[in-house]
């Protein structure tokens, strides 16, 4: 069997027909899978499984290459995959469920639910760890609790507390943004000793089940499982890895799922439809509370963060033998993309990249709904002129039946401070770019048809 043919053999799946009918959308998916089809025969990658998830569907899913080399097994969106570090999200919504039942706070010591925990300080004096530091890379912890990523012997929950005993924690607490595993696998062992349950089985009571995730489980080896295989050899071949099972580190690397079940995860963070987290808590998870220093990536709760193009993403990436993975969500259009991929040098955040730029984006287009606008009122034009207070003069200016506020005394005249109509004489001020006042009412005091002050909440200032 031919590589070409190895790269085209799974159909895609086609959910909803509405929207991916939608000639834009369309032309889209023909562009990704001209390109997805050709990296798999350039790279000669095993498999990888592509979904994009608009709100609460699956609108398109497609399996390249193989589950098992050897069987020739097709990847669909049902075939499993390690998903690494997308374990992370599952143990941040675990604490924050309990957070809701009242069981726990962001802000406790880790101490108060694991007494026995002690590691060396970075500098004498260091407060000690939170629950949310953990869970935003911010506790200054170590990466990982041994050398178990070379060789694949993770640790158990002694083990970790041995290790922990020895260490000496890189950074203090809230120094930097720092990575770390280990950190997620005591917010596992937290999520148990609240709760009472083991970790995989209160993720399976209170995530899996009631999201229908019925594919998913913790460092169980599953027979519809893809074969992980290693970066390419000299000779071309590829090593398969045995199952490794995370032990006591599954909380933050354990997980497996597929196309299908993390398209049900990530419909439960637009809060639409089925969810296991009321808005608040969501908020808060996505949410950036930790920057690296170049300022573009970081951590919510649980989720990674990122900036690219001027837009914000949110998701996780994860990396495990022989498996490497990643999803990003984009909030307000409601669109999330999953890759899952088998093999070490299958770039799943460039392949993701490419199927949010070009089907994510066509979705998100072809969805969107259109804003409510009022028409133009020419009578409008009356407000244009300039108001001052004591603090400030700035002055409405009609721009292209637009009313914008400049201040007239800056350096630079910014025409983004737009009072967008809300009817019955009221505007909101909008500020794409920000400031104090952004999302403010703006209405005017009128004294025989002339305006006389302008309200920008509940602060004036007088006409000139």
């Amino acid at each position: 069997m031919t590589l070409r043919l190895l790269a085209l053999l799974a159909l895609p799946l086609l959910l909803p027909a509405a929207v991916t009918d939608n000639p834009d959308v369309a032309a889209a998916i023909r562009l990704f899978d001209a390109w997805m089809s050709q990296q798999m025969i350039d790279k000669q990658l095993p498999g990888v499984a592509v979904g994009i998830i608009y709100d609460q569907q699956l609108v398109w899913s497609k399996g390249y290459g193989f589950a098992n080399l050897a069987a020739k097994t097709p990847v669909t969106a049902a075939t499993r995959f390690r998903m690494a570090s997308h374990s992370k999200l599952f143990t941040a919504t675990a604490i924050m469920q309990l957070r809701e039942q009242g069981k726990l706070r962001l802000d406790d010591p880790i101490t108060k639910y694991l007494p026995w925990f002690s590691i060396k300080p970075a500098q004498p004096g260091d407060p000690t760890i939170t629950i949310e530091e953990l869970l935003t890379h911010a506790s200054g912890l170590p990466r990982e609790a041994g050398p178990h990523w070379s060789d694949l012997k993770f640790p158990d929950a002694n083990e970790v507390k041995q290790y922990l005993a020895t260490a000496t924690a890189p950074y203090s607490p809230e120094t930097r943004w720092k990575y770390s595993n280990l950190a997620l696998t005591l917010a596992g062992m937290i999520v148990e000793s609240v709760s009472g349950e083991r970790y995989a089985d209160y993720i399976q009571n209170k995530i899996f089940s009631p999201l229908g995730m019925s594919s998913s489980s913790f460092d169980k080896p599953d027979p519809l499982l893809a074969t992980g295989y290693s970066r390419k050899q000299a000779d071309g071949t590829r090593k398969p890895f045995p199952f490794v099972d995370a032990k006591a580190m599954g909380a933050a690397t354990g997980l497996t799922s597929n196309i299908e079940d993390m398209a049900r995860f990530v419909s439960s963070q637009f809060g639409t439809g089925k969810t296991i987290l009321n808005a608040g808590s969501l908020r808060e998870m996505h949410r950036v509370r930790r920057l690296e220093n170049d300022w573009l990536s970081g951590n919510a709760i649980g989720f990674s963060v990122s900036r690219r193009n001027n837009k914000t993403y949110i998701g996780h990436g994860g990396g495990y033998p022989g498996y490497l993975t990643q999803t990003l969500l984009q909030l307000d259009p409601k669109i999330g993309v999953i890759v899952l991929t088998n093999s070490h040098e299958s770039t799943p955040s460039t392949i993701n990249a490419r199927a949010m730029d070009t089907i994510g984006e066509a979705v998100a287009k072809a969805t969107a709904q259109p804003a409510k606008k009022i028409s133009w009122d020419p009578t409008w034009s009356r407000f244009a002129g300039q108001y001052e207070s004591d603090f400030a003069l700035v002055q409405v200016v009609e721009l292209n039946q637009q009313l914008i506020l400049i201040d007239p005394s800056a350096d630079t005249i910014p025409t983004d401070r737009l009072l967008v109509p809300l009817g019955n004489g009221l505007f909101r001020l909008d500020v794409p770019s920000g400031g104090s006042a952004v999302g403010e009412t703006v209405r005017f005091l009128e004294v025989n048809g002339k305006p006389t002050c302008m309200y920008t909440g509940d602060s004036y200032s007088v006409r000139k």
